[in-house]
C-alpha cells in the first residue's frame, strides 16, 4: 500500500450511474458493411451488441446522463460537486472542455470542469486527478469522474477492425470521503507516445486540418493498428496486474473482482487464463457494449455492482490501457456504493434506485 495514500484522507466511490443510448446495433447489423459473417465477430471479438448515440446526441449529452444519475446514486445534490473531469477521445468539439458542456447540462455550477485524455485509460488517469485533488483540498467534497464515446460518429462501416468494435456509451462515478479502510489505495499510470500512431483519428486537429482533401480520405475516422494494439495489450495487461499485486504485498487470491479496459472480450478472458485470474472473477462488459472506450472501466465497475461481485470490503484491482500508449493500474476497496443504470428497456441492462438493497440488476430503465 503506498504510504503517502494511506496516511491521508480516504476517498472512495460514493454512487455510479452508467447511460447507453437507444440503438442498438447487433452483429447481423454491421457484418454486411463490413464485409464479415456476424459468427466471425462472435468468435474474434465476443462483441454482441453495441449501442449508437442518435443523431445530434453528442458526448456531453450521454455524459451528462451518467453524471445525473451517479449524483443521485450518491444521494447528493448536484451543487454539491466541486471537480467535474471528464475523460473521452470523442469531445464534442476540440474546444472548449466536453466537461463545461457537461456542467451546463447538468446544473453543476459550483464545479470545476475539465477534461482529461488518455484514450481508453482516461477514466482511470481522471480518477486520479480527482482522487488527489480531493485529498488535498478539504474544502472539496465531491467529484463526478465520467468517462464517454460516441465513437460511432468516427467510424467507417466498412473497416472490419474497428467496425465491429467500437461502440458509444457513458458511465460515471461520484468520488467523495469514505470511512475506514475503504476507498482507493494505490494507483499506477503509464505513457508511451512512441506508439500514438498506433490509433487515432488523423485529421481535424492542428497537425493535419479539415480540409476537403481530409474528407475525401476518411482521415477523421478513426485508424488502429490492430495487431499493434494486440501485441500492446497482451503485454500490457499482465505487466499492470503484477506490479500492482506485487507493489501492495498481494496475490491473485487476495483480488475479489478484476476491472479492466473491454477492447475484445476472447482476448481478455485469454490473456486472463495467462495470467491466473479466476473466469468468475474477471469483469466482462464488451460483450454487451462493444468497446466504449474511457467509459469501459466504469462502465464494468458498475457492472460487477449490478451482477452482486461486490459487496463492502471488496477489493477490486483496476487494470486500463489505451491508445497514446496509456496504462494504468488502482486498488479500490468497495464500500457499496449504489449505481443507477439507464438503458433501454429492451435490453439486458437495468438500473436499480439509490436505497434499494443491492442485488443482481434486473431488466428495466430509470427513463
Amino acid at each position: 500500500m503506498s504510504h503517502h495514500l494511506a496516511t491521508s484522507r480516504r476517498v472512495g466511490v460514493l454512487g455510479m450511474g452508467t447511460y447507453l443510448p437507444h440503438s442498438r446495433r447487433t452483429n447481423h447489423d454491421v457484418a454486411p458493411a463490413a464485409g464479415v459473417a456476424p459468427d466471425w465477430i462472435t468468435e474474434r471479438t465476443g462483441v454482441h451488441t453495441r449501442h449508437v448515440a442518435a443523431e445530434g446526441e453528442a458526448a456531453s449529452d450521454m455524459a451528462a446522463a451518467a453524471v445525473r444519475a451517479a449524483v443521485a446514486a450518491a444521494g447528493i445534490d448536484i451543487d454539491q460537486l466541486s471537480v467535474l473531469v471528464l475523460a473521452t477521445s470523442t469531445p464534442d468539439e476540440l474546444g472548449p472542455s466536453t466537461a463545461c458542456r457537461v456542467q451546463a447540462l447538468t446544473g453543476a455550477h459550483n464545479a470545476v470542469a475539465l477534461d482529461v485524455s488518455a484514450a481508453c485509460s482516461g477514466w482511470l488517469f481522471a480518477t486520479r486527478v480527482a482522487h488527489d485533488w480531493l485529498r488535498g483540498d478539504h474544502s472539496t467534497r465531491y467529484a463526478a469522474v465520467v468517462g464517454v464515446e460516441a465513437y460511432s460518429k468516427f467510424i467507417d462501416p466498412t473497416d472490419r477492425g474497428t467496425a465491429v468494435l467500437f461502440a458509444d456509451g457513458a458511465a460515471a462515478a461520484v468520488l467523495g470521503p469514505v470511512t475506514g479502510d475503504g476507498g482507493f489505495d494505490d494507483f499506477r499510470l503509464g505513457s508511451d507516445g512512441s506508439g500514438a500512431h498506433h490509433v487515432l483519428i488523423p485529421a481535424g486537429g492542428s497537425r493535419v486540418p479539415a480540409s476537403a482533401s481530409t474528407l475525401d480520405n476518411h482521415q477523421h475516422q478513426i485508424r488502429m493498428d490492430g495487431r499493434a494494439v494486440r501485441d500492446f495489450i497482451t503485454e500490457i495487461f499482465p505487466k499492470v496486474v503484477y506490479e500492482s499485486l506485487a507493489r501492495n504485498g498481494l496475490g491473485l487470491d487476495d483480488i475479489d473482482a478484476f476491472i479492466t479496459h473491454q477492447p475484445n472480450p476472447i482476448l481478455l478472458r485469454g490473456i486472463a487464463e495467462d495470467i491466473g485470474i479466476p473466469s468468475e472473477r474477471l469483469v466482462i462488459v464488451g460483450d454487451e457494449v462493444g468497446n466504449i472506450g474511457a467509459a469501459s472501466v466504469p462502465y464494468a465497475l458498475a457492472g460487477a455492482a449490478a451482477r452482486g461481485l461486490l459487496s463492502p470490503g471488496s477489493r477490486v484491482l483496476i487494470a486500463a490501457f489505451g491508445a497514446g500508449v496509456t496504462w494504468g493500474s488502482g486498488l479500490l476497496t468497495w464500500t457499496g456504493a449504489p449505481f443507477i443504470r439507464i438503458a433501454p428497456a429492451t435490453d439486458s441492462l437495468a438500473t436499480r434506485p439509490p436505497t434499494a438493497p443491492r442485488a443482481p440488476a434486473r431488466q428495466g430503465s430509470s427513463t
